[in-house]
């Protein structure tokens, strides 16, 4: 199997422990101001020899900008490399995350339904994010905030060894769970948590480690495998889901927490079409809030999976 066809989970898993290690010893030992050049090192060698990667993000720009109409979007070889450093920049700011630098006052939280107040009640509910922007900041929410455990449901074989590197930089409140497969001990596992009042989140955007179950629905004009997951799990364990993103702008994140299902629940041989209406409604939640960060969707890989992909 060429590296191309290769899965992203498989391409990526080695490289994001890494990264992840590297980050925690600069939190340690280091700092931001000695670590920014590092990483920024890191991420240009990427954007240089990272061919596929460049041409995805080439063709996520051209999707985005032929979707919203807005002409100014579309791509450029210095508008990719800014996708690449915003990349960076947030990497950095995992930094000032994990080693508690970051407050709740440094925050602008977009709430009209007021979810926060919802954090601490008697049973949990999930939240469903993306790789936009910095997801890192449910720790601001779970640590610095209300006090609540926030369980993040990833894909990764490596989540134990995540756990421990999160411990060593402070984040008690966080805990990262593997899901690539909903068994019945990982739904049990789930259902407690939940009913302890801890809340789940994941991510609505990358299909699980070797495909999992997936749907195509319409994104940015183009049609895209997203995961059943975070909608067989809310159906499952009948919580409410709801939508959370995180974008930096000027300087400063804006977290936005929005009502999106009180319950996801089907009827005896309707679940698949049930699923794909969620998940085309989250598409297109996410398509607008990419365009208030375009240059903050960090999926590195051919996401349409396309071979007409420009040449960046």
């Amino acid at each position: 199997m060429s590296d191309a066809q290769k899965h992203w989970a498989d391409r990526q898993e080695r490289g994001s422990f890494c990264l992840m290690k590297l980050t925690a010893f600069g939190v340690r030992v280091l700092g931001r101001r000695v670590l920014s050049p590092v990483l920024h090192g890191i991420v240009l060698y990427f954007f240089l020899f990272g061919r596929s990667a460049r041409q995805s993000a080439w063709q996520y720009q051209q999707c985005l900008a032929d979707w919203s109409g807005y002409g100014a979007l579309r791509p450029t070889r210095m508008k990719v490399f800014k996708q690449f450093m915003a990349f960076a920049d947030s990497l950095l700011d995992k930094l000032d995350v994990w080693n508690g630098k970051l407050r709740l006052e440094q925050l602008e939280i977009i709430d009209p339904a007021l979810l926060r107040d919802q954090l601490r009640g008697a049973r949990g509910q999930m939240l469903v994010g993306a790789h936009l922007g910095n997801l890192e900041v449910c720790r601001a929410l779970a640590e610095l905030g209300e006090k609540v455990t926030m369980n993040v449901l990833v894909h990764t074989k490596h989540a134990e060894r995540f756990n421990r590197l999160l411990g060593e930089a402070g984040a008690s409140n966080l805990r990262l769970i593997q899901v690539s497969e909903l068994d019945p001990a990982i739904m049990l596992q789930l259902s407690q948590r939940l009913e302890r009042g801890e809340w789940l989140a994941i991510a609505g955007d990358r299909v699980p480690l070797h495909g999992g179950r997936h749907v195509r629905v319409d994104f940015l004009g183009q049609s895209a495998a997203f995961p059943q997951g975070p909608w067989l799990l809310a159906g499952l364990l009948k919580c409410p889901v709801n939508l959370l993103f995180c974008v930096k702008l000027q300087g400063r994140y804006r977290i936005t927490l929005e009502a999106f299902s009180e319950r996801v629940q089907w009827k005896r041989g309707d679940r698949e079409q049930v699923i794909a209406q969620w998940a085309t409604r989250y598409a297109e939640r996410l398509g607008q809030y990419c365009l208030q960060a375009p240059y903050q969707w960090f999926n590195f890989y051919p996401f349409w999976k396309s071979d007409d992909n420009a040449s960046a």
